[in-house]
């Protein structure tokens, strides 16, 4: 019997568009033989929409040519998706055995659709609620990250609120603690949405005004001369990580968000990345000790910095639900592992099956 996996993307982010291509490389990879798709587009506005033509399973002509209304109820006896009616009635419209949230930043890498899924009794690829909500936010990622003995650069948290009243005291402080060059960042997104490299107070503070768009908490990191390194992380309570890939970004500062996604010539990704064994194996050991800090669960990709001038490894960050398009690291780094993109995928819905399981053995009622 097939697996009915339902693949949800779009979403209320910054990240709306890299959603879409991602889920696209999903839904195209999902074996016929093994699995039966079901779409589900979240539009920029939070609407839930499908289609009643089951052919039309490319995510950007779903949202936009949708003709069904639908919801997830976080419902355990009614595991599934509801339609709903012109008169506003609800209705299980499809039945789903495991939800894929292909959804990046905000409103669905952060906990909430988690949180959604949680209370609906679904099994779901990925991380949990907790593990989502801290890897999401930069700042109390990195105090676990802290906690757990991992270095990382130096930061400092703004407060959107704080820097529109004193602007001039936020920034003079960002100046003598963190210094030039610097990197400005919402705390609460990923896919280098609203970053700024500042290298004077002029772009500091353009950097900071790009970043509060995004959110109203800020994090400004130390800027380093180093290297960038990724692991992909796969796995939930004995994880593995793959072989480290280097991304060297061309004609510009960083790797952003043109480079990841858009132009397949912005960055250049080696893989493996050109290090020692010794180096390799303790980057791989604490990708491992990064996820487990969160209480990470199925998958993550966790990013290094290594200095030029000292070989330091530093933590950068670690992302939940990173990019899966065709030219994103995730993926490749495994391929690069020995696992292919479908046998990926295979994996990652039997994780979020044991996963579920694993979590079912709790008892939810006390008797004395």
């Amino acid at each position: 019997m097939k697996t009915t996996v339902g693949v949800i993307f779009g979403g209320r982010s910054g990240e709306h568009e890299i959603s879409l291509r991602s889920a696209e490389s999903i839904i195209r990879a999902l074996d016929p033989d093994k699995y039966n798709v079901v779409p589900i587009g979240i539009t920029r506005e939070g609407r839930w929409v499908a289609s009643s033509d089951a052919t039309r399973l490319l995510p950007g002509a779903l949202i936009e040519e949708a003709d069904r209304d639908v919801a997830l109820l976080g419902d355990p006896t009614r595991r599934g998706i509801a339609c709903l009616g012109e008169s506003g009635a609800l209705s299980l419209w499809q039945s789903v055995d495991v939800i894929f949230p292909v959804l990046h930043g905000t409103y669905g890498e952060d906990g909430t659709i988690q949180g959604l899924l949680e209370m609906a009794d679904l099994p779901y690829v990925g991380c949990g609620v907790l593990a989502s909500a801290t890897g999401m936010d930069k700042v109390i990622m990195k105090l676990l990250f802290e906690e757990a003995g991992l270095p990382s650069v130096p930061f400092l948290t703004v407060l959107r609120a704080h820097w529109e009243v004193e602007p001039d005291l936020i920034e003079s402080r960002i100046v003598a603690e963190i210094g030039f060059p610097c990197f400005v960042k919402p705390a609460n997104l990923g896919s280098s949405v609203g970053i700024s490299r500042a290298t004077s107070p002029a772009s500091l503070s353009a950097a900071l005004e790009l970043a509060a768009r995004y959110d109203r908490k800020l994090i400004v990191e130390q800027g380093v001369d180093a290297r960038e390194i990724e692991v992909s992380v796969l796995g939930n309570d004995t994880p593995i990580a793959s072989l480290p890939g280097e991304i060297i970004p061309r004609g510009g500062s960083f790797y952003d968000y043109k480079a990841k996604y858009i132009d397949e010539k912005g960055a250049e990704l080696v893989i493996p990345a050109d290090l020692t064994t010794a180096q390799t194996a303790e980057i791989q050991q604490m990708a491992v000790r990064a996820f487990q800090a969160i209480d990470g669960s199925g998958l993550a990709r966790v990013d290094f910095f290594i200095e030029r001038h000292s070989g330091r490894i530093l933590l950068n960050e670690i992302n939940t639900m990173p990019g899966f398009t065709s030219i994103s690291m995730y993926p490749k780094l495994w391929e690069a592992s020995g696992i292919g993109y479908r046998e990926l995928i295979d994996r990652l819905i039997a994780l979020a099956f044991e996963r579920h399981a694993e979590k079912s053995r709790n008892l939810t009622s006390y008797d004395g």
